[in-house]
């Protein structure tokens, strides 16, 4: 298994306006392959936006749907894969039958690879879960994939990595959202709209409990108590009626912080993986040590409900 070259990128996405959205992950591709990236990974329904859809109501849902992958944004995909001789990763809104899934696809330059459905859905309540995880092996390298809420139960990750997987990538669309948590909530759109003249209380922001804080009481945990990989992707600047902080970062087995952006604005970041730290991570040892005969309770049948705190607290 050789060394990689991953980038996790942010921007700002616009509602319903795939062609700008198309037009940004293809720019965005340039960039991190010009800086030595084989894979480039987007944040979770990045081609449509995603956080207008938010209600009971389908509509936006239907609007937006295409099918996978005889899409004409995945269509799309593979055209930038196949002029940047990179794979491509982006998510949108598929729609198979009369279902709807959160779903993240992966293309290459030989065209469409493969696509995971969001297990646990939650902001339209018209989307269909995921029912299965998916690994795949790209560049020699066993990849796995959680979108953003999915990585909140510590079963996916774990199943994911038992599974093989070696780089968990983890689209999403969070932070800076309305929480009863200590220090959480949003962050006024005025900061954002000035960040170029203070771009100082802005940082101050994001960087805090409100984002990356928020972030670090739980995003290296995963990578560090599998021994994995994470790439973690997220929208900055405006969607539909907050502010989102970006922070692309990739973190390592170990839990530390490979690259991150800081940038106010669009930004790829690129990190070289290695699998020495696979090998040495203290997360591999951990899930040699595990005692299966004493978990009957992680399987016992429930009812699944997937609640988000912000969207009950708005």
């Amino acid at each position: 298994m050789n060394d990689i070259r991953v980038a996790a990128v942010q921007f700002e996405n616009r509602d319903k306006d795939k062609a700008y959205n198309l037009g940004r992950i293809r720019d965005l591709t340039r960039t991190a392959v010009e800086r030595g990236a084989q894979i480039v990974s987007f944040h979770e329904c990045c081609i449509p936006a995603y956080s207008w859809m938010q209600g009971n109501d389908p509509a936006p849902l239907v609007e937006s749907a295409e099918p996978v992958p005889d899409g004409p944004s995945v269509q799309e995909l593979i055209k930038i894969a196949q002029e940047f001789n990179v794979i491509v990763m982006a998510g949108l809104i598929e729609r198979e039958n009369d279902k709807f899934y959160n779903a993240y696809v992966t293309v290459g330059p030989d065209g469409y690879i493969t696509k995971f459905r969001k297990l646990h859905p939650f902001v339209n309540t018209n989307l269909s879960p995921g029912e299965e995880f998916n690994v795949i092996e790209l560049l020699g390298w066993k990849i796995g994939f959680l979108i953003c809420y999915d990585n909140n139960l510590v079963e996916n990750p774990r199943i994911t990595t038992m599974l093989g997987t070696q780089i968990i990538f983890a689209p999403h669309v969070t932070g800076c959202l309305p929480s009863v948590m200590p220090g959480r909530g949003t962050v006024d759109k005025k900061l954002w709209e000035n960040r170029h003249r203070d771009p100082v209380r802005l940082r101050q922001e994001f960087l805090g409990p409100k984002g990356r804080g928020w972030l670090m009481r739980w995003l290296p945990s995963r990578a560090y108590e599998n021994g994995v990989y994470y790439v973690f992707s997220n929208p900055i600047g405006w969607d539909f009626d907050t502010v989102k902080p970006g922070l692309a970062m990739i973190i390592d087995p170990y839990g530390e912080i490979l690259v991150e952006s800081q940038a106010l604005e669009d930004d790829v970041v690129v990190g070289l993986l290695t699998p020495d730290k696979l090998e040495n991570s203290s997360g591999q040892r951990y899930l040699k040590a595990r005692r299966p005969e004493l978990y009957q309770k992680l399987i016992e049948p429930q009812e699944s409900i997937t609640l988000s705190g912000w969207l009950e607290d708005k």
